[in-house]
């Protein structure tokens, strides 16, 4: 199968099986906390670490957009320096000098979106779905490919298949580029794909590839 869906401006259609959404909650809601519990000792290290590198609040919350449009405030640990936007949206490179020392490590190993975790629980987020994007940029991309409306129909993810494929976005073009493997994600979800999604996840995790 070809990792791009067949026509670009088309409307993505999908037919999962009737138990998939409700199946996919309780997964979500399981792995969630599980999660959470296992990791909680080496959390509370994380918070003292970040709270050494350069002040401000540990966890970073900003409004992002969820299903069906609707904004939540996602919750990340914060990797960049208190205040770094100074109100205005900004979309950050790998090595700009707004990112703290342990914000690289948390970001190499994607570490930083552990929080979102706390999202998955709410139900404003799924594990497995595409990333939500600010108001903003999203905006932007809809004037480009009004396709990426179609992402908004359901939960977005901790990770995705863009984030796997293409990694992290620093402008509107690469955001426009990972928007191919998110559509071809809608056609194609499923519980089978949504654990190589996983799985793959994990393996760039543990190369320390997640920038």
């Amino acid at each position: 199968m070809s990792e791009f869906p067949e026509e670009k401006n088309k409307k993505v259609q999908n037919r999962s099986p009737i138990f998939y959404e409700p199946v996919k909650r309780v997964f979500d809601i399981s792995f969630a906390l599980v999660s959470i519990i296992l990791l909680s000792p080496f959390l509370l290290l994380l918070v003292l670490f970040i709270r050494i590198s350069g002040g401000g609040p540990v966890i970073y919350k900003q409004d992002r957009i969820g299903k069906k449009g609707v904004p939540f405030s996602i919750y990340k640990f914060r990797s960049m320096v208190y205040d770094a936007e100074h109100g205005v949206p900004l979309l950050s490179g790998n090595h700009e000098e707004r990112i703290t020392r342990t914000g690289r490590f948390l970001r190499k190993y994607r570490i930083d979106e552990i929080p979102n975790l706390f999202n998955v629980i709410k139900g404003e987020m799924s594990v497995v779905g595409p990333r939500p994007e600010r108001q903003y940029f999203i905006e932007q991309i809809m004037k480009r490919n009004p396709s990426y409306g179609e992402l908004q129909g359901v939960r977005p993810g901790v990770t995705s298949w863009g984030q796997v494929k293409y990694g992290y976005a620093s402008n509107v073009d690469e955001m426009l580029e990972r928007l191919h493997y998110d559509l071809y994600y809608m056609k194609h979800r499923s519980l089978w794909f949504d654990l190589k999604i996983i799985f793959c996840t994990v393996g760039t995790v543990l190369r320390g590839r997640g920038v």
